[in-house]
């Protein structure tokens, strides 16, 4: 079976438990705070992969990292997951975990990518327009790319608005290359 069909069947355990306890807003807050750190830490991600090293000295490890800053169902699930061999899954699942937790409450993902960094207030209309599209709340993440020299690019699920300077370069240059009396642009 995929990683990720496994990840996301333990999501799901873990959201169900979280949800039933009145604990999933502590939880899910546990498995982002676990993602970023993953994130920001090769050293963890290794050490979790690593077959070689004992599953207990890696709960310990776990243990030492958040035992406390997290709630007692994160912990549990840890300890689940290590006595099962299944800690090499942990940042995998905290992501499907995420996403779950998203659809459930109605969130939207959005990405926009602009050539600087956004102030609040565009931050704000982007957010605005987002909800107005989809008419969910908004998770936006940024992303700076200096290649499109102007405008944004804005991925909502498989939807994407791209006004950047960059692709209307490339339009342009598309239809002069059709263009028979343009010889070279």
């Amino acid at each position: 079976m995929s990683e990720i069909r496994v990840a996301s069947r333990y999501a799901k355990s873990l959201l169900e438990l979280a949800e039933e306890k009145g604990a999933l807003e502590v939880v899910h807050n546990d498995m982002q705070l676990f993602s970023n750190t993953c994130d920001n830490s090769r050293e963890l991600k290794l050490m979790l992969r690593n077959p070689i090293i004992n599953h207990d000295v890696k709960l310990k490890a776990l243990r030492r990292l958040f035992s406390d800053k997290f709630h007692t169902i994160t912990l549990s699930f840890f300890e689940i997951l290590t006595k099962k061999q299944r800690e090499n899954l942990l940042d995998v699942i905290a992501k499907e975990f995420h996403k779950q937790y998203n659809a459930l409450m109605k969130i939207e993902n959005a990405l926009v990518t602009t050539p600087f960094e956004l102030t609040e207030d565009l931050r704000a209309s982007f957010r605005k327009a987002v909800e107005e599209i989809s008419g969910k709340q908004v998770e936006l993440k940024e992303k700076i790319n200096p290649e499109l020299i102007g405008g944004f690019v804005l991925q909502i699920n498989d939807k994407q608005i791209d006004t950047s300077i960059s692709s209307r370069l490339k339009e342009l240059r598309v239809k002069f290359s059709e263009n028979p009396y343009i010889k070279e642009f």
